[in-house]
C-alpha cells in the first residue's frame, strides 16, 4: 500500500485516491505500529512536518517531511490542526497552498493517533521505581507507556535525561547513587541483569571521581525521554570501553567515543575471533604471569614509555622490558614504531570488546 502513495502531491482529490490514503492508515493501525512510526509515516506521506501531542499522557512527537524525528516539538501557529481531546491534537505543517488530500490525511492521522493514545490512557499498574526505569528503557515499549512511566518518576515529558550503565557490586552502586543524588536530585535506578541502569537529569562535575574502586560506568548523551532506549544503548556501548586499567577511564561518555562507537557497533564476536593479534594476546594471557604481561602491555600503550609503564604497574623497569620483548616475539611486530603501538592498542581494545559483548 505504501508503494501506491509515493507522493501525496501527485494524487488528485478523487474517491480512488482518498481510498488509497484511508488504506494507508488502516494498514499502519492493523500493523500495530508505534506512535512514533505513525508520525514519521504521516510526515513522509504528506511531504511536510507532522506532529502529535497529548498533555495528559506527556507525549509530544514531531517529524519532518523525510520522517526524521525532530527535537523541537513546538506546534507552529499556522499548522493544520485536528483536536483529539481537550488535551491532545495532531497537526500538519503545510506551507503554501494546502494539497487536495490534506483534509483526509489529517482526518485519518487523527483517528489512528487517537486509537494508539486511547490504548494506554487507562491507569498503569502500581509499579516501583525499578519497574518504571525498566519500562522507560525498553525498546519494545510504546512511546506513550514510556512517557507515562517517566512522568510517574517525576520527570517532565520534555526533560532530557542522561542514562548510565553501571557495572559494580550492589553495595558500591548504592554508594554511587547516594553521591550522585547530592548534586542531581531525583535520580532513579534499577538493576537489569549484571548491569545497573541509572536515570538522571544532570551530571555532576566530579562524576569521574565518584565511582568506587572496581566500578565501571558508561554515560549516554542527554536525550529526550522518548529516546530513552537509544540512551540506554549508548550507555551500554560506553560501558564496554570503561576499564579498570589505564587504557580507558572507569567512566566513559558515549559522546566522547567518536569512531570507537562505530567499531563496537559493527564488529561482532566472530569478526574479532578472526584477528590474529587478538588470538596472540589470548595465548599470552594463558601463559605463566600472563595477566601481568597484559597489564604491562596496557600500561605501555597508555603511557607510551616502558619506564612510565613500570611505575604504573609497580614493576622494575627491567621486568617490563623483558615482558615487552617477549610479547613482541609472540605477536610478531615491534611496539617501538607508532604503527606497531597503534596495532597493539587496537588488539587490546578488540579483545576487551569481545569480552564485554552484550
Amino acid at each position: 500500500m505504501k508503494g501506491l502513495l509515493l507522493r501525496l502531491s501527485a494524487l488528485d482529490a478523487d474517491a480512488e485516491n482518498a481510498v488509497r490514503v484511508i488504506g494507508f492508515f488502516d494498514k499502519l493501525v492493523s500493523g500495530r505500529v508505534t506512535l512514533r512510526t505513525l508520525v514519521r509515516e504521516t510526515a513522509r506521506l504528506a511531504e511536510c512536518s507532522a506532529g502529535v501531542t497529548d498533555a495528559e499522557l506527556g507525549v509530544c512527537l514531531r517529524a519532518d517531511h523525510t520522517g526524521r524525528i525532530l527535537a523541537d516539538v513546538q506546534e507552529p501557529a499556522d499548522a493544520l490542526v485536528r483536536d483529539l481531546s481537550p488535551t491532545s491534537r495532531v497537526w500538519l505543517e503545510r506551507t503554501g497552498t494546502p494539497l487536495a488530500l490534506d483534509d483526509i490525511v489529517l482526518e485519518r492521522f487523527s483517528i489512528a493517533a487517537a486509537l494508539l493514545l486511547e490504548h494506554t490512557r487507562g491507569p498503569l499498574p502500581e509499579l516501583g521505581d525499578a519497574a518504571l526505569v525498566e519500562l522507560a528503557l525498553s525498546a519494545s515499549a510504546g512511546e506513550v507507556e514510556r512517557a507515562r512511566a517517566v512522568r510517574l518518576m517525576r520527570f517532565e515529558p520534555a526533560t532530557e535525561l542522561h542514562v548510565m550503565a553501571v557495572a559494580a557490586e550492589p553495595a558500591a552502586v548504592k554508594g554511587f547513587l547516594a553521591a550522585l543524588g547530592e548534586s542531581s536530585p531525583g535520580v532513579r535506578a534499577a538493576s537489569l541483569g549484571r548491569v545497573h541502569a541509572v536515570l538522571t537529569r544532570s551530571l555532576p562535575p566530579d562524576l569521574p571521581d565518584l565511582p568506587a574502586k572496581g566500578m565501571r560506568v558508561g554515560v549516554s548523551d542527554p536525550l529526550p525521554v522518548i529516546d530513552a532506549p537509544e540512551a540506554w544503548q549508548q550507555a551500554r556501548t560506553a560501558l564496554r570501553f570503561a576499564t579498570l586499567d589505564a587504557l580507558f577511564p572507569a567512566v566513559v561518555r558515549a559522546g566522547e567515543l567518536g569512531a570507537f562507537a562505530a567499531i563496537a557497533a559493527r564488529l561482532r564476536g566472530q569478526d574479532i575471533a578472526q584477528v590474529a593479534d587478538v588470538a596472540a594476546l589470548d595465548s599470552l594471557a594463558d601463559e605463566q604471569h600472563g595477566a601481568d604481561t597484559l597489564a604491562v602491555l596496557t600500561a605501555y600503550c597508555a603511557t607510551g614509555s616502558a619506564r612510565k609503564a613500570a611505575a604504573e604497574v609497580y614493576r622494575h623497569h627491567s621486568t617490563v622490558m623483558a615482558r615487552l620483548a617477549h610479547a613482541e616475539t609472540r605477536l610478531g611486530f615491534s611496539f617501538g614504531a607508532p604503527a606497531g603501538r597503534l596495532r597493539l592498542e587496537l588488539a587490546i581494545l578488540l579483545r576487551q570488546l569481545r569480552d564485554t559483548a552484550e
